[in-house]
């Protein structure tokens, strides 16, 4: 029902929600659908709850408007105005509008750091399940539970993420998909967006004038894969959009890398012809005006431009070991980002570069195979020093290898022998041993099941242990250890605050006793009662010990005084 305080600032008829026919109404406060012919409203959302909305794209059967809760439920509403399609968009535009007003007036201020939080709890089962057992009990305050036993989780996400690399072929990687409606969809990662970023920075630098101030995020990215300049490998006149400056100032710094040229003798960025290597045989072509080339010129021309750029990006971080030592800065070595040589050079850095030339040349005209020095090198391996060198090439061979003895030997190895063999006769008679008759009888009274077992199960405590309660005493342990090492370390007790904490854990693993063992026993007793004492057994351990500690620390405490 609705209430007679409240304004209907839209009302739109012949709107469907879950196949049943209505009239969605937008309210001062809230968003309402009542059921045709009705007086009930069915559907009631908040503004305040509501966290965005959606429309189907264009070019689809059904017009509808989806909102989408903060609790992550949506309600989707269908416009079937009996005037066609155009008269069902122009209805749905109309709420969409309206909303898009009043939403921002009452949207939520979530708190990001408790987004953080339930974030960091819902993807660590053991941490949830290490709140509820000590926060919800209210054994440790919520502040002191994320300032200490939670701080390993908090620093791990907090940790800076190691810098990724720029592939040769991130643009390539990016492959559209068609939508269904003639159009490409782009699906593109954070990853992504940064290499584009460190690799043509004129895009950075538009997306921080643009983005959110005139485009959305993803206007932004849209534009961009339609622009000229992404597609300017193609040989189409010149359009006018967002990033045609970011083409212009590619194309200086391009001029910039060729004049300063690269530490290659291989590599010529000057070169924008494609020719095989037969032909002119030889001579030298005239070259081409690249601003009058052809397509494969032009896409030579961005190769070359795009490897430089991934260089630059590459080598625009410096190194951190270069850190002053002695209070002696390091020398500064100057170096473009593409490997271009300084304009001033030493005499010893122009001989490394005359030497790192030629051997570069000769790495590539000559072949390991055919070189004869190495053959050389080969044949002049050491010799082996062979003592017999007959037995290397032919092995060992029939009695080379038998060892005589002599007679005084033999006659000492016959001694020992019958000495050993006295011994063995000086043994007890086998009367007096266990026959093996008794020995079976025994052996079989004592196992499980016979006479003298009769009591006894061959059942471990482990197998007698219900899952439901195996995952209980899992948590206690859980519970009771991350109190317990937050407890040993305030040991030694040397400073007033260390003091303060060890009173405090004290003080907290008594209420884990009483709010968390001690019911847990009283169940065992009523369900498991042989097992109750078994279980809990070493649990009590860990607390008398951190107890006795407690009472001894207070005892010379009080002595001190």
């Amino acid at each position: 029902m609705t209430t007679s305080s409240e304004d209907v600032l839209l009302q739109v008829p012949q709107v469907k929600y879950k196949k049943g026919d209505g009239t969605l109404f937008l309210m001062d406060s809230r968003l309402a659908w009542m059921v045709e012919n009705r007086d009930t409203v069915a559907v009631s959302h908040l503004y305040a709850d509501i966290k965005t909305q959606k429309i189907s794209p264009e070019g689809k059967s059904k017009i509808q408007l989806q909102v989408v809760l903060h609790s992550g439920v949506s309600s989707t509403f269908h416009f079937t105005n009996r005037n066609g399609a155009q008269a069902q968009a122009q209805d749905r535009d109309r709420v969409k509008e309206l909303l898009q007003n009043l939403l921002p007036k009452f949207k939520r201020k979530v708190d990001r750091e408790l987004e953080e939080k339930n974030k960091l709890l819902s993807t660590n089962p053991s941490l949830l399940q290490l709140y509820k057992d000590l926060v919800m009990t209210e054994v440790v305050s919520s502040e002191e539970f994320w300032a200490q036993h939670a701080s390993q989780y908090t620093q791990k996400k907090n940790a800076q993420s190691q810098e990724i690399g720029v592939s040769g072929a991130f643009l390539a990687d990016i492959k559209p998909q068609t939508d269904g409606c003639n159009g490409l969809k782009y699906n593109i990662t954070a990853d992504i967006i940064e290499c584009i970023f460190k690799t043509y920075p004129a895009v950075k630098k538009k997306y921080v004038e643009h983005v959110p101030a005139k485009l959305t995020e993803s206007q932004f990215w849209t534009k961009f894969f339609q622009s000229h300049y992404f597609h300017r490998d193609r040989k189409y006149a010149e359009s006018k959009d967002v990033f045609t400056e970011c083409g212009k100032i590619d194309d200086q710094e391009m001029k910039k890398d060729i004049q300063n040229g690269v530490d290659d003798p291989l590599v010529d960025i000057t070169e924008f012809d494609d020719k095989f290597i037969d032909e002119g045989y030889g001579t030298q072509l005239e070259k081409s005006n690249v601003g009058n080339g052809t397509v494969s010129q032009a896409m030579i021309k961005r190769f070359n431009q795009h490897s430089i750029m991934v260089l630059k990006a590459t080598k625009s971080k410096p190194p951190e070991n270069n850190v002053p030592q002695n209070g002696i800065e390091p020398k500064q070595q100057v170096l473009h980002p593409n490997g271009a040589v300084p304009a001033t050079r030493t005499l010893e850095e122009s001989n490394n570069l005359h030497k790192s030339k030629k051997q570069r040349i000769h790495e590539k005209i000559s072949y390991d195979d055919l070189d004869t020095s190495i053959d050389c090198k080969q044949n002049s391996i050491a010799q082996l020093n062979l003592s017999k060198v007959e037995r290397y090439l032919h092995g060992p061979m029939p009695g080379s290898a038998i060892e005589h003895l002599s007679p005084n030997d033999v006659a000492a190895a016959s001694r020992n022998m019958h000495q050993e063999l006295k011994q063995w006769r000086s043994r007890l008679p086998t009367s007096a041993l266990v026959s093996p008759a008794a020995a079976v009888g025994a052996l079989g009274e004592l196992s499980p099941g016979g006479a003298l077992m009769r009591g006894f199960q061959e059942q471990s405590l482990a197998q007698l242990v219900p899952p439901d309660i195996e995952k209980e005493v899992r948590n206690l342990y859980l519970g009771l250890c991350e109190l317990l090492s937050h407890f040993w370390k305030c040991f030694p007790a040397t400073s007033q605050a260390s003091e303060q904490k060890l009173v405090k854990m004290h003080e907290a693993l008594h209420r884990f006793h009483s709010a968390k063992i001690k019911p847990f026993e009283d169940k065992l007793i009523r369900e498991l009662s042989p097992l109750s004492h078994n279980l809990t057994k070493h649990l009590n351990q860990l607390l008398n010990a951190a107890y006795q500690k407690f009472s001894t620390w207070q005892k010379m405490k009080m002595n001190h005084r």
